[in-house]
């Protein structure tokens, strides 16, 4: 990150809410369920699917929990009235899995078998590296009695192979992503390049082994290679699709949806942007000039 962008994103940090949402519109759909159908309606009408996430992370109380299960549900029974193409992705933490795993699985019990009823499916999403060995003891011990979940799995991890090389995480459905969180060292790639190398390296082993890829990047590098091994392998379109986040590169998501490819949007919404929005700056330090014009041309 350039000193002047950095400077501007430590500045953002600090601003107050009202002012950080003016960012924050740009890769948010909005604070209520109504914004999330929106958004998802106009990106289907372009042949776009998509999956919707009631914003929330590490919950601290069981009531909170079972509320943001409550809204997940309500998600569900939307896509299935507006017969929405989209699925469900939601945060472990969420559902209370720094509070009680077992009480978090069921949670994510309940959303799932909601899902099915309507012929739906459920992403887990993960979180920092201190909740990843626990998001995959969660899933596999979800994926043995339900076959409407999924995992995310982040390539910045330097370890991550090991894990989805286990016998019971053969046939998963996984979204392969970089990975956003700062992490030390010790246990993640650091190095821009070499986190692309291993991602590439995932998605060669994933597509070997049979599994259903989400293949979640901006990077245009990484899209490239991977179109590049779809064509040599011969992939079927069903084993695969390509997956950005609201707000991002829109016309590069536009490019991979004239190309003939499968392209999901993650469409995030809710009253809890906050933290979300922050790790989109960080992650994206390019748009610090965008948010001072932003801010600058609002007032």
């Amino acid at each position: 990150m350039n000193p002047i962008n950095k400077a501007i994103v430590s500045v953002v940090k600090n601003l107050p809410q009202s002012i950080v949402f003016i960012f924050a519109k740009k890769y948010i759909a909005g604070e209520t369920l109504e914004d999330g159908i929106r958004v998802v309606r106009e990106l289907n009408s372009k042949g776009i699917l998509a999956t919707m996430d009631v914003l929330g992370e590490a919950v601290t109380n069981k009531e909170e929990s079972i509320q943001a299960k409550n809204e997940c549900l309500k998600v569900l029974d939307a896509i299935n009235e507006f017969k929405l193409n989209s699925n469900l992705s939601v945060k472990p933490t969420q559902m209370g899995l720094n509070i009680d795993k077992e009480f978090c699985y069921h949670q994510f019990s309940e959303i799932i078998e909601h899902a099915s009823k309507y012929n739906n499916f459920v992403r887990i999403d993960m979180e920092d590296s201190s909740t990843t060995y626990a998001t995959f003891e969660l899933y596999r011990k979800l994926k043995s009695k339900y076959d409407n979940v999924g995992v995310v799995i982040q390539a910045y991890l330097k370890r991550i192979i090991n894990e989805i090389s286990r016998n019971d995480m053969k046939d998963t459905n996984y979204r392969l992503c970089k990975g956003i969180y700062i992490e030390p060292e010790e246990i993640a790639y650091q190095d821009r390049q070499e986190v692309r190398e291993n991602f590439i390296r995932i998605l060669n082993y994933l597509f070997d082994n049979g599994n259903y890829v989400g293949i979640a990047t901006h990077d245009d590098y990484l899209i490239e290679n991977a179109y590049k091994m779809i064509k040599e392998k011969n992939i079927s379109k069903d084993k695969f699709e390509f997956q950005m986040l609201y707000g991002v590169k829109e016309k590069l998501r536009d490019k991979i949806n004239a190309d003939g490819y499968k392209i999901r949007v993650y469409v995030p919404f809710g009253k809890h942007w906050y933290n979300y929005s922050i790790r989109r700056l960080q992650e994206n330090p390019q748009v610090a000039w965008y948010i001072t014009k932003s801010i600058f041309s609002h007032n």
